[in-house]
């Protein structure tokens, strides 16, 4: 007599299979949203990072330049043309012949907002303290009171100034 053994495909079944696309589904509706703002959130740290290196580095060039800002900057096309070259102290191109230079350059580039992608500067005479308040910067990614040499940073829409105090303040996506 033969004995009749059971034999039992192995595999996984639909239902199994479904269960396991939905628990995956679930977590990455979890989890992706959560790496999107880590880049909005990396985007903003930049930023912040950016200005302090600005801030220094308008700072020494006016400690070398007999405490005058860069004439260039607001002025369109070339806003930090001073800042990304050699220069005399009275501002002028150091040629090489200038017995008072080089001085710079001071940034490798010119620094692009990276909230909104402008690298324009726009001048005002106000002072804007921690930041969030409404401006008329239309394509500006920057903004210099003229006046002080500080310097802020515009919002993703460039309609406020950068709050870099609070970084999850609404109004740096505006």
């Amino acid at each position: 007599m033969k004995a009749y053994r059971s034999r039992r495909a192995s595999g996984f079944t639909l239902v199994e299979i479904l269960i396991v696309v939905i628990i995956l589904g679930i977590l990455a509706a979890i989890v992706i949203p959560q790496f999107t703002n880590a880049s909005q959130d990396a985007r903003k740290n930049s930023l912040t990072s950016q200005l302090q290196t600005i801030r220094s580095q308008l700072e020494l060039f006016k400690l070398q330049h007999k405490d005058q800002l860069p004439t260039s900057l607001g002025t369109g096309t070339t806003d930090w043309a001073e800042m990304t070259s050699q220069t005399d102290v009275d501002q002028a191109a150091y040629t090489g012949a200038s017995t008072t230079g080089p001085f710079g350059p001071y940034l490798q580039q010119e620094p692009i907002n990276s909230l909104n992608g402008f690298t324009a500067v726009a001048t005002n005479s106000a002072d804007y303290g921690a930041g969030g308040q409404q401006v008329a910067n239309a394509s500006k990614g920057w903004t210099v009171n003229l006046t002080t040499g500080k310097v802020w940073a515009t919002s993703a829409k460039c309609g406020y100034i950068y709050n870099e105090a609070t970084s999850s303040d609404p109004n740096n996506d505006n």
